[in-house]
C-alpha cells in the first residue's frame, strides 16, 4: 500500500500538464488525448505480459523495477523538446507502470485467505485511490507555485523512488518465504494442475472462463468511465481562467478522495452487506456513478458546494467497485492464475480507457464544452452495470467454477 500510494505520481500527473503542454506545442486537445491513448495502450500491453510473469517470477522484484523505469521516463519527458518524443516516452511509461498492479495483487492474494481477500483488496485499491489524492495534491501545489508543466514530471516521482526502494527491501512474495504457512494452501493445491504449468496454459484457462470474460468486459467500461473522470476533470475545472478562480482546483481534489474512500468501503461492504456477492456490489456502484455523472453535466459549474459533493460521490462510486473486480480474480480463477487474470482484466480495461481519451478530447473540440464528457461517462457507466448484471447471480464467489 505504501509503495502504490505514490505510483500514480508517474501517471496521473499527465492530466495536470495537459493544458500547459497543449499551449506550448500549440496542438488541440484531441492530440493530447492521443498521447494519453499511447500511455494507456502501453499500460494495457504491459498488463497482458506482466500479469502472467507475476505468476512465474518474483512479484517483489517486478514492482520496484517498474517504478525505477517509470521515474526515468517521467524525468526524460520533462526535458523533451518535441511532442513526438513525449508520446514515445509516455507510451513506454505506460508499460513500466504496468509492472506494479498485477504483481502487487499476486502478493495480496498470496498473503490473505478467502475470508479476508475482499477486505485486503479493498485496502490495496484504496492505496491506489489515495495515490490519485497524493498526485492531485502535489500537482495543485506545483501549479500554485507558477512552476511550468515540466515540473509535474520531475518532482512528484521522487517520492516513488523512496517507497519503491522500501518495497524492495521489506516485501516478501508469500508467507512461506518467512517460514509461515501460506493461506488457502488446500485451494491452491486443488487449482494447480497441468493446465497451469506453462504461461500458455494460464492464458488458455483464463480465456475459457466465460463468466470471467463478462466481468472483464464490465470492468473495461468501468475503466473508461474512471479515466474519463481522472484525466478530464482537471481540464474541465482548470479551463482558461483558473487563476481567477483558484478554488476550482480544490473541487477536483475531492474526486480522488472519494475514490480512496470508495475502494476501502466497497471491499468491506462486499464481504459484509453484500454477503461476498461482488456482482451485486459492482452493479450498485456503476449505476450510481451514471446518476452522479448526469448531475455533474446538468449542475451549474459555479455552484462550488454542489460540485464538491458530486465530485466526492463520483470518485466514491466509479472507483469503489474496482476492489470487487480485483477480488473476483482469485475467487474465479484460483491463486495460481491470479496474476494472469488481473493482468488480462486490467489490459482490457486500459485498452477501453485508451480508446476513450481521444474520443473525449474530440468531443471537447467539437462542442467547445467539456461538460459533455460527463454525459458520455453516464452512458458508459450504464453499459458496465448492464453487462455485470448478465453474469449469473448464482455463480457467486466460491462457486465460480472454471468452465471446461
Amino acid at each position: 500500500m505504501a509503495c502504490y500510494l505514490f505510483f500514480y505520481t508517474g501517471r496521473h500527473n499527465f492530466g495536470w500538464a495537459a493544458q500547459g503542454m497543449a499551449t506550448e506545442f500549440d496542438v488541440p486537445f484531441a492530440t493530447i488525448g492521443w498521447i494519453s491513448f499511447a500511455m494507456l495502450v502501453g499500460y494495457a500491453v504491459g498488463q497482458l505480459v506482466n500479469g502472467n510473469l507475476a505468476d512465474r517470477f518474483s512479484a517483489r522484484l517486478m514492482v520496484p523495477l517498474g517504478a525505477y523505469l517509470s521515474i526515468g521516463a517521467n524525468i526524460a519527458i520533462s526535458f523533451a523538446e518535441s511532442l513526438e518524443m513525449v508520446m514515445v516516452l509516455w507510451a513506454l511509461n505506460g508499460f513500466f507502470q504496468s509492472m506494479a498492479w498485477a504483481p502487487g495483487g499476486k502478493i495480496i492474494s498470496n498473503w490473505w485467505g478467502k475470508e479476508e481477500k475482499g477486505k485486503a483488496f479493498g485496502f490495496y485499491t484504496m492505496a491506489a485511490g489515495l495515490s490519485s489524492v497524493v498526485t492531485y495534491l502535489l500537482s495543485i501545489v506545483i501549479l500554485h507555485q507558477d512552476l511550468e508543466w515540466r515540473m509535474l514530471f520531475r518532482l512528484p516521482v521522487l517520492l516513488l523512488l523512496i517507497t519503491a526502494t522500501l518495497f524492495l527491501v521489506l516485501i516478501k512474495d508469500k508467507p512461506s518465504d518467512l517460514g509461515f504457512p501460506n493461506p488457502d494452501e488446500a485451494d491452491a493445491a486443488a487449482s494447480t494442475g497441468r493446465d497451469s504449468r506453462t504461461w500458455q496454459d494460464r492464458y488458455r484457462m483464463v480465456l475459457r472462463n466465460r463468466s470471467f470474460l463478462l466481468v472483464t468486459l464490465a470492468f473495461a467500461f468501468e475503466s473508461m468511465a474512471r479515466y474519463g473522470f481522472i484525466f478530464w476533470v482537471p481540464v474541465h475545472y482548470l479551463g482558461t481562467n483558473w487563476k481567477d478562480n483558484p478554488h476550482n482546483l480544490w473541487v477536483t481534489f475531492l474526486l480522488p478522495v472519494g475514490m480512496a474512500a470508495g475502494a476501502v468501503s466497497f471491499g468491506s461492504l462486499s464481504d459484509g452487506l453484500f454477503q461476498r456477492n461482488r456482482i451485486a456490489s459492482i452493479r450498485v456502484g456503476m449505476l450510481a456513478s451514471a446518476a452522479i455523472a448526469l448531475v455533474i453535466y446538468f449542475a451549474p459549474a459555479g455552484n462550488m458546494a454542489l460540485q464538491s459533493i458530486v465530485m466526492l460521490l463520483a470518485g466514491f462510486f466509479v472507483y469503489g467497485p474496482q476492489a470487487n473486480f480485483w477480488t473476483l480474480c482469485p475467487e474465479m480463477l484460483g491463486n495460481e492464475r491470479t496474476g494472469t487474470g488481473i493482468g488480462l482484466m486490467n489490459m482490457t480495461g486500459y485498452l477501453f480507457a485508451a480508446l476513450g481519451e481521444p474520443l473525449f478530447g474530440k468531443l471537447i473540440d467539437i462542442t467547445g464544452n467539456s461538460a459533455y464528457i460527463f454525459l458520455a461517462i453516464a452512458c458508459i457507466c450504464v453499459l458496465s452495470g448492464v453487462i455485470i448484471s448478465t453474469v449469473n447471480p448464482s455463480a457467486r464467489p466460491g462457486n465460480l467454477a472454471i468452465s471446461a
